[in-house]
């Protein structure tokens, strides 16, 4: 075929390929244009799961009458004017290829009204073809309303899924969007069935029920708020406790400077973050927003917006590992208000015939019990968060009463937390002596994986490793951590180079130190069945109340909770 000029229809056509995969994709891109424009009321009606009719209304600044077409034409935008505008972009739609793609596959109208406007004007597009401005009847802001999507490209309609399935990435969407943005309204209908409303959000308080009614209440009892600020990145959020985890990442939201987004560098920064307080293969859940200089940010690394490029990946990696760890070192007693595994009626009776309590002093007990509700009101108010010791159970719990209620400790997960601490601080200055191996190990590895430790030199000396090249396949490993001189390391520097190559640096390590002394830590720690006396149960009391992420052990197991004065007059149905 000879080279020609493509109609402009057929352009949008193409273009369309590229932001407009189905109809959540319209949803995402109308949404983002509303929320450029201000809106604090936005309304979203699907019908059929979008293929028949998808409709936004806002309440945002609208578009003046002579802008109207110029909305539905390519490459027509208000968002960025030159180049700069376009390498330090704040607004979350900018490409102003949008509307007309979405126009060019489906029947769209577009509806609005400006602020102080006497009127509102209505443009109509089908196939393509733009119609003149007309009045019509609008409150200030603007509706788009795309119907019969793909009604002329039959191929894309028949790739489509079912209504249920399509309904299903649209309500991901807006839910998305509807955690990013806590401050906007957002109502969302099906088929004229309200699926989803969620109200303005003032409050941190309000911002939680919102998070509720997304991520579900589980999420919301067992997750922290956290705020950071620091060298010009700011991090928000919310992060699940880790006794609150998952079997998949399924519950991971970012959003950086606003956008949806996802990220490997953002998510190994907060995986590494939680890397001692879960299990082996869980995953945690949070949801978080970054906010920095756009013009540290590359949003336009992907045709739908859905990833982003870091100028200085390491620095942003290293604040948001920094701030998810230090919020998790208040997951202790007395650092939050939320009780790491929360009881329910099933939980506490299931438990089956147990043995009886160990009973260390009769006497002990109770004068420990008497000098406590012996305090006056003030006195009882310092009460420390996990009370005073007044029994063993089966040699493997501490039964302790504080001011809300019963407190349960397993005396050996919490003892394993204590002491991992105490050598993680001991080992940290030596965490970086090395070991000359006294036979270099000599290692085989891909072109790629040779440049980037040649690349990575002093990092890798920073880690501990000191890593030659021995030839263009080949390295030669000279010197290790004093602390794993034992471990296998070529597995250790294969596992930093996968890092290296995937987040920019790696924490292995790290993590094998830890992994080292947290086997220490095990060994070292009280038995099940040792029987203790008060006093040495309420010296364990004290030192979880001191000790960082005293909530769970180094394994990821919970250390203690608590049964409340007013659960347990529910399970004994007292006051009825």
């Amino acid at each position: 075929m000879p080279i020609k000029q493509l109609p402009d229809h057929l352009i949008n056509q193409i273009a369309a390929g590229e932001v407009v995969e189905r109809p959540a994709s319209v949803v995402k891109e109308l949404l983002e244009n509303s929320l450029d424009a201000g809106a604090q009321v936005v309304q979203i009606d699907i019908l059929a799961g979008g293929q028949k009719l998808v409709r936004i209304r806002d309440d945002g600044k609208g578009i003046d009458k002579h802008e109207l077409e110029l909305a539905l034409s390519r490459h027509a935008t208000s968002k960025i004017s030159s180049l700069d505008d376009l390498e330090a972009v704040a607004s979350l739609g900018f490409r102003g290829e949008a509307l007309p793609s979405i126009a060019s596959v489906a029947r769209l109208t577009l509806c609005s009204r400006t602020a102080g406007g006497d009127a509102a004007w209505q443009v109509v597009a089908d196939c393509g073809a733009v119609s003149a401005p007309e009045p019509a009847a609008h409150p200030e802001g603007t509706t788009v309303e795309v119907r019969d999507l793909f009604y002329n490209t039959p191929a894309r309609r028949r790739f489509l899924k079912t209504e249920r399935t399509e309904f299903g990435h649209i309500e991901k969407w807006v839910r998305r969007l509807a955690l990013s943005r806590p401050q906007i309204a957002f109502t969302l209908t099906h088929n004229q069935r309200t699926v989803m409303h969620t109200p303005a959000a003032k409050t941190q308080e309000a911002e939680r029920q919102r998070v509720a009614k997304i991520c579900g209440n589980a999420f919301a009892d067992q997750c922290v708020h956290i705020e950071f600020e620091a060298e010009g990145i700011a991090l928000s959020g919310w992060i699940g406790l880790p006794t609150f985890n998952r079997s998949q990442p399924d519950m991971q939201y970012w959003f950086v400077n606003g956008r949806s987004v996802t990220d490997k560098t953002l998510s190994h920064a907060v995986r590494h973050a939680y890397r001692d307080v879960l299990f082996h293969g869980r995953y945690p859940a949070y949801v978080l927003s970054l906010t920095m200089d756009p013009a540290g940010v590359d949003a336009n690394a992907h045709p739908a917006k859905h990833e982003v490029r870091f100028r200085d990946g390491r620095r942003v990696h290293g604040a948001v590992s920094q701030a998810v760890e230090a919020a998790l070192q208040q997951t202790r007693p007395g650092g939050h208000n939320v009780t790491p595994i929360p009881l329910t009626r099933e939980s506490v009776f299931s438990q089956g015939s147990m043995p009886l309590p160990s009973r260390p002093s009769s006497a002990g007990v109770r004068e420990a019990l008497a000098a406590y509700r012996a305090m006056t009101p003030e006195q009882a108010s310092d009460v420390p968060p996990l009370g005073f010791a007044v029994a063993q159970l089966a040699g493997v719990y501490i039964l302790a009463e504080n001011a809300d209620g019963l407190v349960i400790v397993d005396m050996h997960a919490a003892h394993e937390r204590i002491t991992y601490e105490k050598l993680k601080r001991g080992f940290d200055d030596r965490n970086l002596v090395r070991q000359p191996l006294l036979v270099p190990e000599t290692i085989s590895v891909a072109e790629s994986e040779a440049n980037l430790i040649e690349q990575s030199g002093d990092m890798l000396a920073g880690l501990g490793l000191v890593v030659e090249r021995a030839g263009p396949t080949q390295v030669t490993v000279r010197e290790v951590p004093a602390l794993l001189k034992n471990s296998d390391i070529e597995s250790l520097l294969r596992d930093v180079l996968s890092d290296l190559a995937q987040a920019g640096q790696s924490n292995r390590i790290a993590d094998a130190g830890d992994e080292f002394l947290a086997t220490m830590a095990c060994h070292h720690s009280i038995r099940a069945n040792r029987l203790l006396t008060l006093d040495e149960m309420n010296a364990l009391l004290r030192e979880m109340e001191k000790t960082e992420r005293a909530d769970q052990c180094n394994h990821g197991r919970p250390t203690w909770t608590t049964i409340t004065m007013s659960e347990l007059d529910r399970l004994f149905l007292r006051g009825r």
